[in-house]
């Protein structure tokens, strides 16, 4: 499912117009990047919790040219944990 399917299923369950919906998952989405670039996390109970992860600098090989090491900076990732709830749902 892409982003105008998930609108489009969102908006038809709550009976809300389509730009309506688009406005809130945008509004979500922005509110959840600001709070990992602040290094906090966002916990939807049951559901599960977006956190960002810190991935040290490490030493990589070119693929291009697999002799020649390069040096991997260190970068802020996203990181999702499913909830429970999500959990046992995909289980059954």
């Amino acid at each position: 499912m892409n982003k105008p399917e998930l609108i489009s299923s969102i908006a038809d369950k709550t009976a809300l117009e389509k730009s309506m919906v688009e406005k809130v998952l945008s509004s979500f989405e922005e509110v959840v990047t600001a709070t990992l670039k602040e290094g906090g996390e966002v916990t939807l109970t049951g559901f599960g919790t977006f956190s960002a992860k810190h991935r040290a600098a490490r030493m990589g090989v070119n693929p291009q040219n697999p002799t020649v090491k390069i040096q991997i900076a260190a970068v802020n990732v996203p990181k999702f944990k499913a909830g429970k709830s999500l959990k046992d749902a995909l289980k059954k």
